[in-house]
C-alpha cells in the first residue's frame, strides 16, 4: 500500500455517531493499517478495542492536526516484534514449525545475507534455520518430559539473530504435550490393616501414581474392583498431584472375612487412555480406638542447597494414646515421588527428616512431603512438611558464543569480532553480571541488548608486531561471593605484503675445498620476511656478475625455494682462490618486495700437489755426483736437496728426511732445509761411492711426498791425480802367493783408475775460475708464485764450485742468483749455523 492509498483509507473511516474520526479511533486505525502493511495477523495480537465516542464534532482542522502529530510520531517508533511457536512432542527432527522468513516480514534470501542464526540458551541447540527457504525446523526430536518435567506450559526460549545490522528477535516455542506415559505406582502391593471397628465412611490413605504427562494426559482418577465394602476418592494437592483415598462403604466383620484383595487402578484423561495398577491387601484388626495425631499438622522449614548431606532438616513427632503395640508409632513417607525419596530419607522411630542428596535451586526449590505415623494397629495419622530451598550463589555465569570473525585484515579499523551472550541461573543479586575485559587490548565492548555482546577492534592492528590476541572475557555476578567465568578468544590477524624480505646479515663468506665433486652444496643464504602466508614466500635467484668476463654460470647455482648454493663444477685453487656474486631474496606478494646480498666464496687449498725436487734434478740423463773429502769434519755440508710445492698454507711445508743410505749413520738430513751433512769422521774403510734416497714430504692431510737420490764420492782431495775404485779394498790377507795375473789385471785397472781422475781433475780445473752455468730443465708452470706463501720461484739459479784449498768452506752451494733477495736473511742465518758448527768440534746434531 503506497502513502496516497494510506490516507485514503484514513478519510473513508467515519465514527458511526459523530461520522468523524476521532483521535482516538484514529490511532486505533493507524495501529491496525500498520499492522496490514507489514503483513501481520491482527487476531495474533491482544489489542484492546478503542471504541470511545465523543459527541462533539472536529473540524478538518484538528483533524490534520492529530494526522500530522501521527505522523511526527510513528517516525520514531520502533517495533519490538515477538511470536510463540507451538510443536508436538516426539515429532522427528527435521519437522517444519514455521516459515520465518514470512514471519518476520523478509525475503527468503534475506536470512543468508543477514547471516541469520538461532540463538538458543545453553549448548543444546534444538532448533535450525534453512537459510534457502526460511524455514524453522526441528534439529532433533523433542522429549517434553525431559525438557521441563511436570512445568506447564513447556517454554523454551530462542531468539532469532540477524547480522549487518544486528537485529534481535525474541520467540519462544510451546512444546505440547502427547499421552507417552502410563501412571505408575510407586508400589506395586499396597497392605493396609483396618479395625474391624472401622465405621462407614472412614477413610483410609493409598499409594499414589505417577504419570509424566501434564494436563489431560496426566493421571486423572482412580477405581477400584471389586467394591462391595469399599470405594475410592480422588483428592488432589496443592501441586496439582492426585492420589486416593480408600472410603469404607460397609461395616466389615474379621470373624467372616479377615482378608480382602482390591485393585487400584489410575486411569489418565489421554486419548485413548493410559491405565496403571496396583494390588492392595487389607487384614481386618481388632479394635484400636486411637490413632497417632501429630504435634503440628503442618511443619516449615527452610534449608539451603549447600546444605551438607546426612543433616537432619526437620524431625517431625506424632502421638498415640494407646498401649503397647497400638501405641508404637512408625513414621512414613506418604504420596512421596521418587525425586523426594531420593532426596531425602525418614527415620521411621525418631522422625527424622535427613538430606541425602545435594539439592539444587535452579531445578527444584520448593519440597511439599507428607508424613504418615502409623501406630501397630493400624490407625495412622498424617502430617505435611512444605521444605523451602534457599538460593545460594553456586553457579558461575554462562558465556554462549554466537559468532566469531577470525582472522581480521590487520589494516581494518572498527571490524565485528565476536558476538555473544550471558545468563546466570541462579536468582536476586545471585544473577546479576557485570562483563569486562582486558584494558590494554586494541577491541572493545559494545553495550549490551538483552545480554547479547559484541566485540569490537577500535584501531588499526599491525600484524608484523602481534599476529594474534587473546582476548579473555569476564563475566562477574554480583553474589556473595562473587563467581565468574571466563572465555578467552583467540582472534588472528590476517596479513599484506608491507615487508620486504631481510638477509640476516648483508654478506656471506663461504669457503669450498678444491677439487670438489660437482652438484656440491657449498653453504646457503637465509632471508625472513616478516609477513606471512604468500607475502612470506621467498625466492631467490643470483644477479649476473659484473665482470662479465668471469664464467659465472658455470661455477654456482642457487635452489629458488630454499637459497642453498651448489657448485656446478670442480675449482681449482691455483687457478682460482676466491669471487664474489650477489644474491636477490623477492618475496610473492602484490607488488613484490625484495632485498639483495653479497657473497664471497673462498677456494681453500686442498694438498693435491707432490712436492717438487728442484735440485738434484731427477730427470736429467747424467748422474749428478757430489764430491766430499775424507778429511771433512763432523757437520760438513755435502749438498741440499731444494723443493717446493704448488700447494699452500701447511701442505706447502716440507721437511726431509733419510730414507735409505748405503751407510747408514755416515750422513744426515737437516729436516727443516734439505741439507745433507756428516754425521761422523770418515775413515779409509768408508766405502769411496755412496747412495742416499731422500724422502721429500709435505704437511699435508693426508701427507703426500716424492724420494730423491743422491750419489755421493768420496776422494782424498780435491787436488789428488787419481781416485780408487770402490771395488778395490787392501786385504791384509793377501799372500805372496799372489799369482802374474792378478798382478797384471790389478795394474790394468789401476791405470784406467788414473787416467779417469786425472780427466775429472783437469775439467774441474777448467771450471774453477768461471761460475757455475744454471741448472737446466723443465718446471712446470703450475709451480709459480701469485700469492706469495709458495717455498721457492720458479727462477731460482745454483752456483757449485770447488775451491783450491782444503777445508770445510771450500764448497760453497745453494747461492741464489736473484736480487730480489728473497732468501737473503735465511742464507745469513745459515752461514752463522754453519760456522759455529764447523767450531765445534762434539760433532753434528
Amino acid at each position: 500500500m503506497n502513502f496516497k492509498g494510506f490516507i485514503l483509507r484514513l478519510l473513508e473511516i467515519k465514527n458511526p455517531d459523530t461520522h468523524y474520526l476521532t483521535p482516538v479511533n484514529l490511532f486505533s486505525v493507524l495501529f491496525s493499517l500498520t499492522l496490514e502493511a507489514l503483513n501481520v495477523d491482527a487476531l495474533s495480537i491482544k489489542i484492546p478495542s478503542l471504541c470511545l465516542r465523543t459527541p462533539e464534532r472536529r473540524n478538518p482542522a484538528q483533524l490534520r492536526r492529530v494526522l500530522l502529530l501521527f505522523v511526527f510520531l510513528s517516525g520514531s517508533l520502533t517495533v519490538s516484534e515477538s511470536g510463540r511457536y507451538s510443536v508436538t512432542e516426539e515429532k522427528e527432527g527435521g519437522f517444519l514449525i514455521a516459515n520465518l522468513a514470512k514471519d518476520l516480514g523478509l525475503r527468503v534470501g534475506e536470512l543468508a545475507e543477514r547471516r541469520a542464526h538461532i540463538v538458543s540458551k545453553g549448548r543444546k541447540q534444538h532448533l535450525q534455520l534453512n537459510h534457502q527457504t526460511g524455514d524453522l525446523l526441528l534439529k532433533e526430536k523433542l522429549d517434553r518430559e525431559e525438557l521441563c518435567g511436570l512445568t506447564e506450559p513447556c517454554l523454551l526460549d530462542f531468539q532469532v539473530l540477524l547480522q549487518n545490522p544486528m537485529q534481535l528477535f525474541t520467540n519462544e516455542l510451546q512444546v505440547i504435550d502427547v499421552n507417552d506415559h502410563s501412571p505408575v505406582f510407586l508400589e506395586n502391593e499396597m497392605q493396609l490393616k483396618i479395625l474391624e471397628s472401622s465405621l462407614p465412611g472412614t477413610t483410609f490413605p493409598l499409594g499414589n501414581a505417577e504419570d509424566l504427562d501434564v494436563g489431560r494426559n496426566s493421571l486423572q482418577n482412580y477405581k477400584i474392583i471389586p467394591n462391595s465394602h469399599f470405594h475410592v476418592l480422588t483428592r488432589s494437592r496443592r501441586d496439582g498431584r492426585k492420589y486416593p483415598e480408600l472410603v469404607l462403604d460397609k461395616a466389615l466383620d474379621r470373624e467372616e472375612q479377615s482378608e480382602l484383595r482390591l485393585t487400584l487402578i489410575a486411569l489418565d484423561g489421554g486419548s485413548p487412555p493410559r491405565s496403571g495398577t496396583a494390588q492392595i491387601h487389607i487384614l481386618v484388626l481388632d479394635i484400636n480406638d486411637h490413632a497417632p495425631v501429630f504435634s503440628q499438622s503442618l511443619y516449615e522449614v527452610q534449608v539451603l542447597e549447600n546444605s551438607p548431606l546426612n543433616s537432619v532438616i526437620v524431625t517431625v513427632s506424632a502421638n498415640d494414646l494407646d498401649t503397647e503395640s497400638y501405641g508404637t508409632i512408625a513414621y512414613a513417607f506418604s504420596h512421596a515421588s521418587e525425586e523426594t525419596r531420593n532426596t531425602f530419607q525418614l527415620n521411621p522411630v525418631t522422625g527424622d527428616i535427613q538430606l541425602v542428596k545435594y539439592l539444587d535451586f535452579e531445578v527444584i526449590n520448593t519440597y511439599e512431603v507428607d508424613i504418615e505415623a502409623k501406630d501397630g494397629g493400624g490407625l495412622s495419622g498424617k502430617s505435611t512438611v512444605i521444605i523451602q530451598v534457599g538460593d545460594v550463589n553456586d553457579n558461575p555465569p554462562e558465556l554462549t558464543l554466537s559468532s566469531v570473525n577470525s582472522p581480521i585484515p590487520e589494516n581494518s579499523l572498527e571490524t565485528l569480532v565476536a558476538i555473544f551472550s550471558i545468563s546466570d541461573p541462579d536468582s536476586g543479586d545471585n544473577g546479576k553480571m557485570m562483563c569486562s575485559i582486558e584494558d590494554d587490548l586494541p577491541f572493545f565492548l559494545n553495550p549490551p541488548t538483552d545480554n547479547f555482546y559484541t566485540l569490537v577492534s577500535k584501531e588499526a592492528l599491525d600484524r608484523e608486531k602481534r599476529d594474534q590476541y587473546n582476548v579473555t572475557i569476564t563475566v562477574t555476578d554480583l553474589g556473595t561471593p562473587r563467581l565468574k567465568t571466563q572465555h578467552t578468544i583467540t582472534v588472528w590477524i590476517s596479513d599484506v605484503n608491507d615487508n620486504a624480505p631481510t638477509f640476516n646479515t648483508t654478506s656471506y663468506t663461504l669457503y669450498i675445498r678444491e677439487n670438489n665433486s660437482p652438484a656440491l652444496h657449498i653453504g646457503s643464504v637465509s632471508a625472513t620476511d616478516r609477513d606471512s602466508g604468500t607475502n612470506a614466500q621467498i625466492t631467490y635467484s643470483l644477479l649476473p656478475p659484473q665482470d662479465p668476463h668471469l664464467p659465472f654460470a658455470s661455477l654456482v647455482s642457487i635452489n629458488a625455494d630454499n637459497g642453498h648454493l651448489f657448485a656446478l663444477r670442480s675449482l681449482d685453487y691455483e687457478a682460482l682462490q676466491a669471487f664474489e656474486f650477489r644474491v636477490v631474496a623477492a618475496d610473492a606478494g602484490s607488488p613484490a618486495l625484495s632485498s639483495e646480498a653479497l657473497v664471497r666464496m673462498v677456494v681453500v687449498d686442498d694438498n693435491d700437489n707432490s712436492p717438487f725436487v728442484l735440485y738434484p734434478l731427477q730427470n736429467s740423463s747424467a748422474l749428478c755426483t757430489d764430491l766430499v773429502p775424507r778429511a771433512a769434519e763432523v757437520g760438513y755440508l755435502v749438498t741440499k736437496v731444494v723443493a717446493v710445492d704448488s700447494d699452500s698454507g701447511q701442505n706447502a711445508w716440507l721437511s726431509y728426511q733419510l730414507l735409505k743410505a748405503t751407510e747408514p749413520g755416515l750422513f744426515s738430513v737437516w729436516a727443516h732445509n734439505g741439507e745433507v751433512r756428516t754425521a761422523r769422521l770418515l775413515s779409509e774403510r768408508d766405502p769411496a761411492k755412496h747412495r742416499l734416497v731422500v724422502l721429500v714430504k709435505d704437511n699435508g692431510e693426508p701427507p703426500m711426498s716424492t724420494t730423491v737420490t743422491l750419489h755421493i764420492l768420496l776422494v782424498d782431495s780435491f787436488q789428488q791425480p787419481y781416485l780408487l775404485l770402490p771395488e778395490v779394498t787392501r786385504d791384509k790377507t793377501q799372500t805372496d802367493s799372489i799369482t802374474v795375473y792378478l798382478i797384471v789385471a790389478l795394474a790394468s785397472v789401476s791405470s784406467l783408475f788414473l787416467f779417469s781422475v786425472l780427466v775429472f781433475v783437469a775439467v774441474q780445473l777448467c771450471r774453477r775460475n768461471r761460475a757455475t752455468p744454471m741448472l737446466e730443465g723443465h718446471f712446470p708452470g703450475h709451480l709459480m708464485d701469485v700469492s706469495g706463501t709458495r717455498t721457492l720461484p720458479q727462477s731460482y739459479q745454483y752456483e757449485v764450485c770447488l775451491m783450491g784449498d782444503s777445508g770445510i768452506n771450500e764448497f760453497k752451494f745453494l747461492k741464489p742468483n736473484i736480487p730480489s733477495g728473497l732468501f737473503q736473511d735465511t742464507e745469513q742465518d745459515y752461514k752463522q749455523e754453519e760456522n759455529s758448527n764447523y767450531r765445534n768440534s762434539l760433532g753434528f746434531h
